[in-house]
């Protein structure tokens, strides 16, 4: 069952840690052979597809103490290993590992970047 969220406003999402934000590809109807495919068979698949809507900053760093240079600025800063995906990139991941969230009656999924198992990355796409 998915969760529902009745936010209005998508671009205050924030995507923690190694996750990504993908919306599904709408399933497909029909098989090669041209039968008629149940709504339910192609949610039920291992493996899905769709499109990275947003990406989470990546794996945390944790902070170098610097002890030998005294005059530095002492910063807290985080910092991140980034991950692999982009917004716009199509990625095929576990459906099991998936958790589906459901904004403006439209379905997503929150995967960690360990669960997707390969991008698709067609640069002229955004020129």
């Amino acid at each position: 069952m998915p969760i529902q969220i009745d936010h209005t406003d998508f671009s205050k999402f924030i995507v923690v840690g190694d996750r990504v934000l993908i919306k599904p590809k709408s399933p497909m109807e029909k098989t090669r052979g041209g039968l008629l495919l149940p709504p339910g068979v192609q949610e039920n698949e291992r493996i899905q597809s769709g499109y990275v809507v947003k990406v989470g900053p990546g794996y945390p760093i944790p902070a170098i103490a610097e002890i030998d240079e005294p005059w530095k600025d002492k910063r807290d800063e985080v910092k991140y290993v980034p991950l692999q995906p982009h917004e716009g990139d199509l990625a095929v991941y576990l459906q099991s590992n998936a958790y589906e969230i459901e904004f403006n009656s439209e379905k997503y999924m929150i995967v960690s970047q360990s669960s997707i198992l390969l991008l698709i990355r067609d640069e002229s796409l955004f020129e």
